[in-house]
């Protein structure tokens, strides 16, 4: 029998990346409030968050700095936007941050409200830019297998996994996908790390000549990739990667959405992994999440270009009511500053090796192939068995299996593509609560493999 709220809920809203069919037999988790690590729900029990909501919540729940922060400026100016010579100090106050922080050359900062908005814009300016560069052919995007960029119709496109194209008649024309560079699952008998990406890197290449080097544009990936199962590129993939976009003029986008702002232990993700694009799209943590605000860096050579267009076409096409919005800006100019003051990126890089610890030991767990991760973030894969790495039938849903016996255990988590459990908990998480939630996990997968046991589907 499902609670008056949730009948309510299953009634009036569309939930996102949930069976709806399922949800109308078992209602959905009501959250009622947060504090730091903490979640509570509409009937009174207590869990972990660790997945920091959706990899965002750096600074945990109820930070008092960022709601002030957000009451002050919405007393001085509620909304403000940036259309047509509009501006105002939050913006530019954010704007200037912005540049002195990112690893890469940025001209000018692009405002908007998602990391869906910020890699939707990222192909716009690309296109706009090689038009303006008289390059009208140069506009194939790459992204790889099971990477993640969105859900609006060109960011969908981008990312690599199935459910987002299946029945939405996506990917669009022009965007390739390249091998995924994950070692456990895709590289050959015996391959080290290094020899699998020296072959990613030939294969990139091969298919960039296969379409015509006129023709490509972009290269896109996440350092670490998020929705596609937690996976930790190989050694030396992005340095070779890098060499051969490089070579055929092509260019590179870190989409920092989720590795921004800490979470492998710099302030961007693509400084720990040895990723040099030319662009950054950064997004969730950049307000910790408390209010939607997302960003995409500018070079000098893609500002010009759209110097140009202005001046051809009078006015720069492109443009979202909330980018840029005051409060949102006001928020994170303050977490920004949270993360200078209390050193969350170092603290981060210190809790690491013992975050990493705990992950390793759940890899020694029966039903666990591979326990891989970086900085605060891991995932688990499961498996059938652990010496072929013999795959679960999706149709048995261990991972969603997994989640579930771990919400039972007061932990929220999260399945992704694969049968992987992903953990990616509020960078403030202590050492003891670390431990708690890998204890409350490690529960979960025993019953987990108590269940499949039960059900004959492993040995």
């Amino acid at each position: 029998m499902l609670s008056n709220l949730a009948t309510r809920d299953v009634e009036t809203v569309i939930h996102p990346y949930t069976n709806l069919a399922a949800l109308r037999d078992t209602g959905p988790l009501v959250i009622e409030r947060g504090k730091g690590v903490w979640l509570h729900d509409s009937e009174g029990k207590t869990y972990i968050d660790s997945m920091a909501g959706l990899w965002c919540t750096a600074l945990g729940y109820g930070n008092e700095e960022l709601v002030e922060a957000a009451a002050a400026q919405m007393r001085k100016l509620s909304f403000g936007h940036l259309f047509a010579s509009k501006s105002h100090d939050a913006a530019i106050e954010l704007a200037e941050k912005l540049k002195e922080i990112v690893p890469v050359q940025a001209s000018k900062i692009f405002f908007c409200a998602s990391g869906s908005e910020a890699n939707d814009s990222q192909v716009k300016f690309v296109w706009y830019m090689n038009n303006a560069r008289g390059l009208p052919k140069k506009k194939k995007f790459i992204s790889r297998l099971k990477g993640y960029h969105g859900v609006t119709v060109a960011s969908a496109s981008l990312s690599g996994l199935p459910h987002n194209h299946m029945d939405f008649d996506l990917p669009i024309g022009g965007v390739l996908h390249t091998a995924c560079p994950h070692h456990y699952r895709f590289a050959h008998d015996g391959e080290s790390e290094e020899a699998f990406a020296t072959r990613l890197a030939a294969e990139l290449e091969q298919m960039i000549e296969r379409e015509g080097p006129e023709t490509v544009a972009a290269f896109i990936a996440e350092p670490v990739m998020g929705a596609g199962g937690v996976i930790v590129p190989p050694k030396t993939y992005f340095e070779k990667i890098g060499a051969v976009c490089a070579k055929y003029d092509v260019y590179m986008i870190s989409d920092e959405v989720i590795c921004g702002f800490g979470r492998l232990g710099t302030a961007f993700g693509c400084q720990t992994v040895g990723y040099k694009p030319h662009s950054i799209s950064m997004a969730k943590a950049l307000s910790s999440a408390y209010l939607p605000i997302a960003a995409v860096t500018v070079p000098d050579q893609m500002y010009a270009a759209m110097l140009d267009e202005s001046r051809k076409l009078g006015t720069f096409g492109h443009g979202f009511t909330y980018g840029g919005h005051p409060v949102a800006a006001a928020v994170a100019l303050k977490t920004l500053e949270i993360y200078a003051r209390d050193r969350i990126f170092e603290k981060t890089a210190a809790k690491t090796p013992y975050f990493q610890a705990r992950l390793r030991q759940l890899g020694e767990h029966p039903l666990v192939g591979e326990a891989r991760g970086m900085g605060l973030v891991g995932g688990v894969e499961l498996v059938a068995d652990k010496v072929s790495k013999r795959a679960f039938d999706p149709k048995q849903g261990m991972a969603p299996r997994a989640v579930r016996f771990a919400q039972e255990e007061g932990v929220i988590s999260r399945f992704l593509a694969g049968d992987t459990v992903a953990i990616c908990p509020p960078l403030i998480i202590s050492e003891a609560e670390i431990d708690d939630m890998f204890n409350r996990l490690a529960r979960a997968l025993d019953r987990t493999h108590a269940w499949a046991k039960q059900e004959k589907l492993v040995a």
